[in-house]
């Protein structure tokens, strides 16, 4: 484990408990909490999208705001739902919020999740043709989004308005976002489709598969398939991992009060029905800091990964997760084996 970052799914609600009860709260706190994080020393600050929910959407204007407001911190997405993404305006969102962080832009893409709408995403104007499924759709849109932050040619330019003959690229254009770019895999096909196009791998809480083997083994093993189609199908240098998990350590008696009851129910891994299939979910890290931080030592998915992104409870506010964070980053994280890198100068 090389870097730690948060994973903020940006849940508001006016609930009682709820520091964060508006789409603004939202928004608002999870730049506070990325400048925070980067003042702490944590490596990264993602932001998960959800779609006709009360969670964070549209992920763009809140990175290129997170951007403005820090200057080391990566920062990314956890992952945006391609089906309902037009790649091409994406393409220029994406290039734009990375130009203004400096290159600091991780973006994991994939099909998306379970959702609260019946197929949202053809309500946004994205069907599947004619044998095609959604998670087609997915990948369709993925292709041409990455040609496009590479620089390939799209539109005919026309030649009395533009100089250039030929097909135009998007602009702005963002040198290395390209070889940014994060798939979010369930399964360990969906692993070793990643390696082969050449994408970082991102793998969460959750397998939408379960072979009865302990959650950690199977994403050590989706991890394995996934670095050995990348190395068949050639791609050049070494690609990126990261793993979720929700990581909660007992320091004081505000977290006792808030986790100390789950640590037991959720010490161990569960096995559910998920779209139709069954479905294998990670266990929690809930305890004493020296302890848990013990216990991801010795996670197989963990050691094998080269990030780990943190999944918090957002609705208790900035200041609850930053002491969270805080405590991960002092206590968890050097037991776990964690070394903070050297933050280049420029």
């Amino acid at each position: 484990m090389k870097r730690i970052g948060f994973l903020n799914f940006g849940n508001y609600q006016q609930v009682q408990g709820s520091l964060v009860r508006t789409g603004a709260d939202a928004l608002l706190q999870t730049i506070e909490l990325a400048v925070a994080a980067e003042e702490l020393g944590v490596d990264g600050a993602y932001v998960r999208v959800h779609h006709f929910a009360r969670q964070l959407a549209s992920p763009f204007p809140l990175l290129a705001a997170m951007a403005a407001r820090t200057s080391t911190i990566e920062l990314g997405t956890g992952v945006i739902d391609m089906r309902y993404e037009n790649p091409l305006y994406m393409a220029e969102d994406a290039a734009a919020a990375d130009l203004i962080s400096g290159g600091r832009l991780q973006l994991g893409l994939s099909r998306g999740s379970p959702e609260t709408s019946i197929r949202g995403y053809e309500t946004f104007g994205y069907a599947p043709a004619e044998g095609e499924t959604d998670a087609d759709v997915a990948r369709r849109h993925t292709e041409i989004f990455r040609a496009a932050i590479g620089g390939a040619g799209i539109a005919p330019a026309n030649p009395r308005m533009s100089a250039e003959g030929g097909l135009l690229a998007i602009q702005p254009q963002a040198p290395g976002l390209s070889e940014r770019i994060w798939w979010g895999s369930g399964t360990r096909a969906s692993a070793e489709w990643t390696g082969e196009q050449g994408m970082n791998l991102m793998s969460s809480t959750l397998l939408t598969e379960d072979t009865g083997v302990p959650f950690d083994e199977l994403q050590a093993e989706q991890i394995a398939i996934y670095r050995e189609a990348w190395a068949e199908a050639g791609h050049p240098g070494t690609p990126r991992v990261s793993v979720s998990r929700s990581i909660l350590p007992i320091v004081t008696d505000q977290d006792r009060y808030y986790f100390g009851l789950r640590a037991q129910a959720e010490s161990s891994d569960q096995v559910g029905h998920l779209d139709g299939g069954l479905a294998r979910f990670g266990r929690s890290y809930i305890g004493e800091p020296d302890v848990i931080g013990a216990e991801l030592a010795q996670d197989a998915a963990v050691r094998e990964a080269d990030t780990v992104l943190i999944t918090i409870p957002n609705q208790l506010g900035v200041d609850y997760n930053a002491q969270l964070l805080e405590s991960v980053v002092k206590y968890v994280a050097p037991a776990a084996g964690w070394v903070r890198e050297a933050v280049p100068t420029h």
